[in-house]
């Protein structure tokens, strides 16, 4: 890791054109007035009016935000939440909000080089992964002491406060929470009440239904559809999580008992026929494909999917959070805001970052884009919790988490996981050689 950031810093400081927008205080100052003859006491509210004004001007601020936009009406919302806040915050600040491209995520490289060479924004949309590489090399503000003070603090899930300190490796919070996607089960009610059987509420109630709903329908002897959709390829490893904390285990250590049970449990569907024979490569693409098919009656995914799930079902689809056995989580995929350490008006800077958080900006953000409100206030709005893949997610957000963001772990995600995974379900290692395995490989 060390080396790997000494060459990108080598790197951004040779790249010398690169000089970002910062944030700029406009600050006039008044020509010192003479005070020998000056009247003792003047108490006139023009003077009092006119001090207001100026002590407002004095602190007028403008500061850069940068952002991307998955299209052009999210793009356009977001140039209309900025001006909504320049035009309705009482303390002089100006957001000037410059979109740039995701390009595949070379976005936060493009930001890092950027504010390496001195430049970049004072403010920045975010994704966790980035936090170690940023916050390794001094560029973020640490926002604990504005989250203290901060009205509506609480407002926000403490869980979520823990997770921007995980992602940055230390007991400091440098990112600000704006919004999540939460993972969730998807299920079908009509194969419910065909095997008469209710949404589960326990781990163990869940493993029973992914049993009960694998079934011949036809009468061939060939199972029609399976209980429960598999992500056996790249990206499974997050609805994984669920079964490995629902035996009461973590990511901090997968050789414990608990973890190597919940693998079991996770190798048991597939040995048991209660998932796709295909499930060790199928990816996202096949896990909703086999849903909306009808091949599958429950699988795992979240808001983003939900649009093309009611389009296909109408109501006889609906959600439940992953439920709970000795322990409980689920994946949480997100979007934040931080603020950067050369910021020369962070106050300035919060008060956006809570805007967005907890204000009105946060309303309208997950209105538009679907997704999973942060602030508690806002997540209690009908709009949301009328939803009920919202709702579910929203359920999930207390016990929601990440994987721990490593030097190691693209390469986990990306090749280890889904080769390990593959190994196992096909009986080639235990449930316990798989996990030392992806221990040692996450861990090294």
């Amino acid at each position: 890791m060390k080396k790997l950031l000494a060459v990108l810093a080598v790197l951004a400081l040779s790249i010398s054109s690169l000089t970002g927008c910062g944030g700029s205080t406009k600050e006039e100052s008044a020509t010192p007035k003479e005070t020998a003859n000056a009247p003792a006491e003047n108490n006139s509210a023009d003077t009092k009016d006119a001090k207001s004004e100026e002590e407002t001007a004095s602190k007028e601020t403008t500061l850069t935000y940068w952002y991307w936009a998955d299209n052009s009406d999210y793009s356009n919302k977001m140039q209309e939440i900025v001006k909504e806040f320049n035009e309705t915050n009482k303390s002089g600040i100006t957001i000037k909000a410059e979109e740039q491209p995701w390009d595949g995520g070379a976005y936060s490289q493009n930001l890092f080089t950027a504010a390496m060479g001195g430049g970049g924004p004072d403010i920045a949309t975010w994704k966790l992964t980035a936090t170690p590489l940023f916050t390794a090399n001094n560029l973020l503000a640490e926002l604990d002491g504005y989250i203290e003070k901060w009205a509506d603090k609480d407002d926000i899930d403490a869980n979520l406060y823990n997770i921007m300190k995980q992602a940055g490796g230390s007991d400091k919070t440098y990112v600000m929470p704006w919004n999540t996607q939460v993972l969730y089960v998807y299920y079908r009610p009509s194969m419910f009440k065909e095997v008469g059987i209710e949404v589960p509420k326990t781990y163990e109630e869940f493993l029973t239904a992914c049993e009960k709903l694998t079934r011949d329908t036809d009468g061939d002897g060939k199972i029609d559809v399976y209980g429960f959709g598999m992500r056996g390829a790249k990206g499974g490893q997050e609805p994984w999580g669920s079964f490995i904390h629902g035996r009461g285990g973590s990511f901090e250590d997968f050789t414990t008992d608990q973890a190597v049970k919940g693998m079991e449990d996770f190798m048991n569907l597939y040995k048991k026929g209660y998932v796709p024979p295909t499930a060790p490569a199928d990816g996202f693409n096949e896990i909703i494909a086999n849903f909306k098919s009808g091949r599958t009656a429950m699988t795992i995914h979240h808001t983003g999917s939900s649009a093309g799930m009611v389009e296909t079902f109408g109501e006889d689809v609906a959600a439940f959070p992953f439920p709970k056995g000795d322990g409980q989580w689920t994946s949480m995929g997100d979007t934040e805001n931080v603020i950067f350490e050369k910021c020369k008006d962070k106050e300035a800077a919060f008060e956006f970052v809570s805007y967005m958080a907890a204000g009105k900006g946060q309303q309208v953000w997950c209105e538009t884009t679907g997704n999973v409100p942060v602030s508690k206030r806002v997540q209690a709005m009908p709009v949301f919790q009328d939803n009920k893949f919202m709702k579910a997610s929203i359920e999930g957000v207390s016990y929601a988490g990440i994987l721990p963001i490593l030097d190691t772990t693209t390469e986990w995600v990306s090749t280890i996981w889904p080769n390990t995974i593959s190994q196992a379900l096909s009986g080639e290692i235990t449930a316990k050689e798989a996990m030392e395995t992806l221990q040692k490989e996450l861990y090294k």
